[in-house]
């Protein structure tokens, strides 16, 4: 195998990585949230400035479901809500690890981001983290007054872990359809496939910040049916009907093929697709902005596309509406 073009800024983050002290394995679960956290304001950029960052309580399945609405202007007129499903294999992660992302996505999408705080493996297994946000989505689609505006339309929205769950729940509310439409989903670097075996798997499971070791744990505490389409979506029989999807990977990753796979499915079943892929760029890059700098023109080129991908589904929305 020829070898892979890695970014300046990459390696050179890589290489600080290699030089710290490797933290015990395996390791505790409050332990690792809590050093996930810690590194934020070293590897990522500021939140910035918004008119609204307002945390807001959605009912779940299990109890309140935390949630924090980001949104670059103060009022708006009726139009869609992007729900955000932040990453960290299940088990690590939260509203505030990916905040300056949320905030970048209102900015640049100019729309409303609500960010959904889920339960945690393995304290919350297999499809606890599905199951509440699925029903975080129908509550946003539902219009509630909280929201302090109203909503003509969702979008899904994660990375890694969280791109999983948007396409779940993409999957699920074109199964039983909520309140307003689901319009788009943006899965970026998404695991798709927990039964497949992937070149990729291999090509970069050492070395490239995600590992081959560390997705088996992520996986072991997560406990999925691995074959379940509610946790591999690759593995449902129909997938024809979902919305329009913007699907990036990086090119070092070792589930860069579950992404390039999952857009394949999607294009075959007759989904409107467009793939993107950050060559020389590993997993995690939109939350490590600050220390992958280039990162960044990965992060606008992905959320100017999916911006007209969510612009063209809202006016074909309206024109069926008026149609009908």
């Amino acid at each position: 195998m020829a070898t892979p073009f890695v970014r300046p800024d990459v390696r050179a983050f890589l290489d600080m990585l290699a030089a710290m002290p490797q933290p015990d394995w395996p390791p505790q679960p409050d332990v690792y949230r809590a050093q996930y956290l810690a590194m934020k304001d070293m590897v990522d950029m500021p939140v910035g400035d918004l008119a609204t960052i307002r945390d807001l309580s959605i009912p779940g399945p299990a109890g309140a479901i935390p949630a924090r609405l980001f949104d670059v202007r103060e009022n708006r007129e009726p139009g869609p809500v992007v729900l955000f499903f932040h990453g960290g294999g299940f088990v690590i992660g939260n509203i505030d690890s990916h905040a300056s992302f949320t905030a970048e996505m209102s900015r640049m999408l100019d729309l409303p981001v609500v960010s959904i705080d889920y339960r945690l493996a393995p304290e919350h297994p297999w499809p606890a983290a599905s199951d509440d946000c699925e029903a975080a989505a129908r509550w946003v689609a539902s219009g509630p007054v909280e929201l302090g505006r109203a909503v003509t339309a969702i979008a899904l929205a994660g990375d890694s872990a969280g791109g999983q769950i948007a396409a779940v729940a993409a999957i699920d509310l074109r199964d039983e359809p909520a309140a307003v439409p689901v319009i788009g989903q943006l899965l970026i670097y998404p695991a798709t496939d927990f039964a497949g075996d992937y070149p990729s798997t291999e090509a970069f499971g050492e070395g490239y910040l995600l590992t081959a070791r560390g997705m088996a744990w992520f996986n072991e505490c997560y406990a999925a049916d691995a074959d379940h389409p509610r946790a591999s979506p690759m593995r449902h029989a129909a997938l024809a009907g979902l919305p329009p999807a913007l699907i990036l990977t990086a090119g070092l990753d070792p589930i860069r093929d579950q992404g390039r796979a999952y857009a394949g499915a999607l294009i075959a079943a007759g989904v409107p697709v467009t793939y993107r892929e950050a060559v020389g760029n590993i997993h995690g890059f939109i939350t490590l902005r600050r220390a992958i700098p280039s990162g960044q023109g990965d992060v606008a080129g992905a959320l100017v596309a999916f911006r007209s991908l969510l612009t063209e589904a809202e006016a074909n929305r309206v024109m069926m509406q008026a149609a009908a």
